[in-house]
């Protein structure tokens, strides 16, 4: 009886797998539109009232603060803002006191989306973005991503660098990113507001969080877009991978100079022998035996002798500038040597003639008197 239930299990079993089976893809049949290429799936239709005639059950709303410096920028900007998002159904609210920007939903909103729009929209103002730039979150297009870079790194003047590495000289790195991204791009204290396409936004962070990291430099990403903008040109690559025309940026760890390190003493469990105090050494001397008159005397001898040393010290420095340099004869050729020798016979000769001639004049002139 065991045996025929176990099989009647295994039966039915089978039976609900085989059912099962034979449902599965019962409904999937081929559509005369999915082959269509005149159709684009990805295409974001914009939104149309009509589709939500009846509005929102619900107030959703959300509230976020801002720094004091945005304070009175924001006044003189709200007017704007409040006018783009009352063209979507959305009321907004600025709260000097608390600091803070609220939006939320009305009975005329109908896009259920545009209050997470509306959202980035006063996240990027309280992040020094211009209203102006802020406002085109709204549309259907545009999105926005802020990057926190404060807490990546802990060591200030490290942090500051590379983020001053993020923005070039003159801001020429920042401009390079945004038109290789396509996106609006806005370094301010401890975040980074950007505002464009997903691609292009996912592009920035991986960019900003590398060059915080100190994993790549900007300048390399920045090569890695070109190259890629190029290779996008040529339809026949759209198939293969790109990785043997992209650069391999491998990390060189650059040696630092040791810093000097004084040589550790060898270890003695013993302590060092005490050192001989002044009385001991006045008691090895003898001078701890002589009369107070003895060693006001030695101490007066010491002082004088000190005083010789050093006169004698700047006696030797005085007359040393008055010594004559050496001449250097033993770098001479044997011609020079010869030319000199010459020269000085020549001179030896006109003295003796001079000498002559005087002493013959002296003679003359004797015997005249």
């Amino acid at each position: 009886a065991v045996m025929a239930s176990a099989d009647e299990a295994n039966a039915a079993a089978e039976g609900t797998e085989g059912k099962n089976w034979q449902r599965k893809g019962k409904h999937k049949k081929e559509k005369p539109w999915d082959d269509d290429p005149n159709i684009d799936r990805w295409t974001v239709e914009k939104f149309d009232p009509s589709w939500n005639e009846g509005g929102l059950l619900e107030v959703s709303s959300f509230s976020t603060l801002f720094p004091q410096y945005r304070e009175k920028y924001l006044q003189e900007t709200w007017p704007i803002v409040k006018g783009a998002l009352k063209e979507f159904g959305v009321s907004c609210e600025l709260n000097l006191v608390e600091g803070s920007m609220t939006v939320s939903t009305t009975r005329k909103t109908r896009d259920p989306y545009i209050i997470l729009k509306a959202r980035d929209l006063i996240k990027l103002l309280s992040r020094s973005v211009p209203a102006p730039q802020a406002i085109k979150v709204l549309n259907d297009e545009m999105n926005c991503d802020i990057v926190k870079i404060g807490s990546i790194i802990r060591n200030k003047e490290r942090f500051v660098k590379r983020r001053e590495r993020l923005l070039g000289p003159n801001l020429s790195t920042l401009k390079a990113i945004e038109i290789l991204t396509g996106c609006y791009i806005l370094v301010q204290g401890n975040t980074v507001a950007a505002m464009g396409s997903f691609k292009g936004l996912k592009q920035v962070r991986k960019i900003v969080e590398d060059c915080i990291k100190n994993i790549k430099h900007p300048v390399y990403h920045i090569k890695e877009l070109l190259i890629k903008r190029e290779l996008a040109k040529n339809p026949a690559l759209a198939t293969e991978s790109w990785d043997r025309f992209l650069p391999n940026f491998k990390k060189k760890n650059v040696k630092q100079k040791k810093p000097n390190t004084k040589e550790k003493k060898q270890y003695t469990p013993f302590p060092p022998p005490q050192q001989p105090s002044k009385i001991d050494l006045e008691l090895e001397s003898g001078e701890y035996f002589m009369s107070d008159k003895k060693k006001s005397a030695k101490k007066w001898q010491e002082k004088l002798d000190k005083q010789s040393e050093k006169s004698e010290e700047k006696k030797r420095k005085r007359e040393a500038a008055f010594v004559p340099p050496k001449e250097n004869t033993a770098g001479l050729s044997e011609s020079a040597k010869s030319t000199n020798d010459n020269e000085i016979a020549d001179i030896t000769k006109s003295l003796k003639k001079l000498v002559l001639a005087f002493e013959l004049c002296f003679l003359r002139e004797s015997m005249c008197c």
